[in-house]
């Protein structure tokens, strides 16, 4: 279960890249009940989506050329330095060379073999996220590519995680933990294969929500889409995938009752 206890190869941090900083925070506090609260001027438009005034989400503007909105995944490392050179040796590519966020902490930006973006993060400050796993907040992430095996192997060899698979409908799913402690309490994740072939391989992050289909209106009612319609997955709860009006994909989830 992901928690705030982070540890190597947690997810520890999302943020959102979007064009239009000001209509992406309006849209997810509308449909979340979100709050957004600015970094600061020295933060270049970067700020902090929070319930109850403990940070849930992050939102900033596009930074790099040509990229499109998107959620984006940080995962824990105890040296930033070091995770991105492991991902160079192990075949995947750095985007943005580790660099320090004042005293937050230090970050990285890359992509694993499989061409997945995500980013690194390694604590000063900031260890990560104030809330998670609870009511319109982050609860699972997931990793759609199209050589699961592969594309993990690489994420063992920076992050020391475990899979394990299980019977999904229609395909061969992997539920991904970190390397210490109990494998399925350390559950943060999985890992599919792509099956949208019109869509490159990508980090799904997944909202816990009390009722999904209530979401699934509330999105479209403030300009956002359905990618997949809210169903029912047995032992695992209802789902829908959304997305925003600039086209950042994310999923929510109302759990099954735990038995």
């Amino acid at each position: 279960m992901l928690g705030t206890q982070f540890t190597k190869g947690s997810p520890c941090w999302i943020d959102l890249g979007s064009p239009d900083t000001e209509a992406a925070a309006a849209f997810y506090t509308a449909v979340f009940g979100w709050e957004f609260r600015s970094a600061g001027p020295e933060a270049g438009g970067y700020g902090f989506f929070q319930q109850d005034g403990r940070t849930v989400a992050a939102l900033g503007p596009l930074t790099e050329e040509g990229a499109s909105s998107a959620w984006t995944v940080y995962f824990q490392t105890p040296d930033a330095d070091a995770t991105a050179k492991d991902t160079e040796s192990a075949g995947g590519a750095v985007r943005l060379a580790p660099l320090d966020v004042m005293e937050a902490g230090r970050m990285a930006a890359l992509t694993d073999p499989g061409g997945a973006q995500f980013a690194i993060w390694q604590p000063g400050t900031t260890k990560g996220l104030d809330r998670t796993s609870s009511t319109n907040t982050l609860v699972w992430v997931e990793l759609h590519t199209t050589d699961p095996e592969r594309t993990l192997a690489f994420y063992r060899t920076l992050f020391g995680w475990r899979s394990a698979e299980m019977d999904a409908p229609g395909m061969k799913y992997r539920v991904v933990s970190t390397a210490d402690g109990d494998q399925q309490d350390a559950s943060f994740g999985g890992a599919a294969e792509l099956q949208d072939t019109n869509e490159g391989p990508r980090w799904i992050v997944y909202f816990d929500v009390e009722d999904a289909d209530a979401i699934v209106t509330a999105a479209q009612g403030k300009g956002g889409s359905v990618l997949m319609p809210a169903a029912d997955i047995p032992d695992v709860g209802r789902i829908a995938w959304l997305a925003d009006p600039f086209g950042a994909a994310f999923a929510v989830l109302k759990p099954a009752p735990m038995g």
